[in-house]
């Protein structure tokens, strides 16, 4: 491999990468398994930036007419050359990719799926003068891509048996029988949801898939994508050649995703084997079927920028490229119960859950146990297992994931917190005085009923940072302070200084975590020794402040004790 190679951040044409010498993690035997592992209809339903619309691209290149051979020249699939000579470039396909059907109204989205398919019917000129055609067949062609002023302008029926019909006119003009490829299926269907016209959607690509892919003489096989197995009963109606192949499924589980090996194989190629352990913490754990994978987006995102920026640190790029309203949806409808549950699995634990694999879009929110499913089908959960009853344990993948969930929990702690003023304006006047059972009551109070975000896993040293944010958190929030984090103070660094609205008052606390309830007091006394001893309130004596309150904080799990005296 030539270390020059490019690599195809955003490049999802199998041709384009092949062709204008990007780097490529062969996945080429994904088509032998498909040919021996048979299915009319193949739905895989895989996380987003996976490589599903790149693989799409590689069955078009394969099976489609008029392919260049020399793309596969070197790939596993090229090695059995009966196959090849038996599939390859034999095969009309169809491959229409949804991810961009959608639109404000059911109006909008419509107009770009009859778009979408219009524009792949125009690829196949050839059939406006076939031989092999009768002039109603023309007709038929023409019909699905004529326009009025610059606009398609298929009715509803034709729209809905358009891929039906171009499959056919297509089998007519070859005398071979269509392959169809539809990348991310279920996006209008998500879009339709989300913008409140979810069951015109859903009716329409019923029509469209109903006659396309089950009473379809002219249909070769059909291969599916997306993020969310969809329930058969909402679009896959009387599908009986219907095969999912989803998270959980051990065929295929290598093909969309990279493994390790393939990960140190790109590593290796551009000279960054020491950076495979940060790769792996951030970018891996995801568990398909019976293979771990990384993501591939975040993988080649990392690469290509330590290329350009040989000391850049791991950076979230997957979670990125989506708003991750799921998460926030699912923290906002927690209980107190699944609270706990998510404390658990930010902290590196597993838990045990009955997972849905099939859904329908209307029910993702009804409940926390569907949103459950959500996230282990999106990939914002992954599994670590399964029990003896079936139920899989479910885990964060990696660095990355967790990051989101971090994120998402402090959004909803503030807008929780913030939502009782009375309660907040009571705790900072109580810190003014110096109230400590107030102040102990309040942070108890919102402990108890909040997500905590520590890490199990870390060092007792560095679990108080968790509690220093909280707490800078809550102080930050009264626009008459002014609220200052790790400040070079005396001979050290105080945690939290706060200049009150007062011109001669203020405060300094001082946090320290505790591994044990019994430790609490000692800790706060070794917080207001702490303060004392490096003179950390000369900070504000010389900013002429004299009135000053120190505190010496303590926590262990989700209690506090809190000492005050005045300096």
């Amino acid at each position: 491999m030539k270390e020059n190679l490019k690599l195809p951040v955003g490049v999802e044409n199998f041709q384009e990468i092949r062709q204008l010498g990007f780097f490529y993690i062969d996945k080429t035997k994904l088509i032998e398994q498909l040919l021996e592992q048979w299915g009319k209809v193949n739905l895989f339903t895989r996380p987003r930036r996976f490589g599903k619309t790149l693989n799409m691209s590689m069955l078009r290149y394969f099976f489609e007419i008029g392919t260049d051979p020399a793309l596969f020249d070197g790939l596993y699939i090229a090695r059995n050359q009966k196959l090849c000579k038996e599939h390859m470039g034999k095969y009309p396909v169809l491959f229409l990719s949804l991810k961009n059907v959608e639109g404000l109204t059911f109006e909008e989205a419509r107009y770009r799926l009859m778009e979408l398919i219009a524009r792949e019917a125009r690829r196949f000129s050839c059939l406006s003068d076939s031989e092999k055609l009768t002039e109603a067949d023309k007709d038929s062609y023409r019909a699905l891509t004529a326009q009025r002023d610059g606009r398609y302008v298929m009715d509803g029926m034709l729209l809905a048996s358009s891929i039906q019909t171009l499959s056919q006119l297509l089998y007519q003009h070859y005398g071979q029988r269509t392959i169809i490829l539809i990348d991310e299926y279920d996006v209008p269907l998500d879009k339709a949801f989300q913008h409140g016209y979810y069951r015109e959607m859903v009716s329409l690509i019923r029509g469209l898939f109903g006659q396309a892919l089950k009473t379809n003489d002219a249909l070769h096989f059909a291969v599916l994508t997306g993020c969310l197995r969809v329930s058969k009963e909402s679009i896959f109606t009387g599908l009986n050649n219907f095969k999912v192949l989803s998270i959980t499924d051990a065929r295929f589980d290598e093909h969309f995703g990279f493994t390790d090996q393939e990960v140190v194989r790109l590593l290796e190629t551009y000279h960054m084997e020491a950076h495979l352990s940060e790769t792996k913490e951030w970018y891996d754990g995801y568990r398909f079927g019976e293979a771990d994978v990384y993501c591939p987006w975040d993988v080649i995102n990392h690469v290509d920028r330590l290329r350009g920026e040989p000391g850049a640190k791991p950076q979230s790029y997957w979670i990125n490229t989506s708003g991750n309203e799921l998460v926030k949806c699912f923290i906002q409808k927690a209980n107190k119960t699944t609270r706990d549950e998510i404390e658990r699995l930010v902290s590196g634990e597993t838990i045990e859950k009955s997972v849905r694999l099939e859904l329908t879009y209307d029910e993702i929110d009804q409940s926390v146990e569907n949103l459950w499913s959500v996230l282990f089908t999106t990939g914002y959960l992954t599994q670590r297992g399964m029990t003896e009853n079936g139920a899989y344990r479910l885990a964060i993948p990696n660095r990355e994931i967790r990051e989101v969930y971090r994120l998402q929990i402090q959004e909803w702690f503030r807008e929780t917190v913030f939502r009782n003023a009375d309660q907040l304006q009571r705790f900072w006047i109580a810190l003014e005085i110096g109230k400590t059972e107030e102040i102990v009551s309040y942070l108890e109070r919102i402990l108890s009923n909040s997500i905590s975000v520590f890490d199990t896993r870390v060092q007792d040293g560095k679990k108080e940072n968790a509690y220093h944010t909280l707490l800078v958190g809550l102080l930050a929030g009264n626009d008459n302070w002014l609220v200052k984090s790790n400040v070079e103070a005396g001979e050290g660094f105080a945690d939290i200084i706060v200049e009150t609205e007062k011109p001669d008052s203020g405060m300094i606390l001082e946090l320290k975590y505790s591994r044990t309830f019994a430790g609490m007091e000692k800790a706060c006394e070794t917080a207001i020794f702490q303060i004392r001893d490096r003179r950390y309130g000369e900070y504000l004596e010389n900013d002429g402040r004299n009135e000053i309150l120190i505190y010496g904080i303590a926590f262990c799990k989700k209690k506090c004790k809190v000492l005050m005296e005045r300096l």
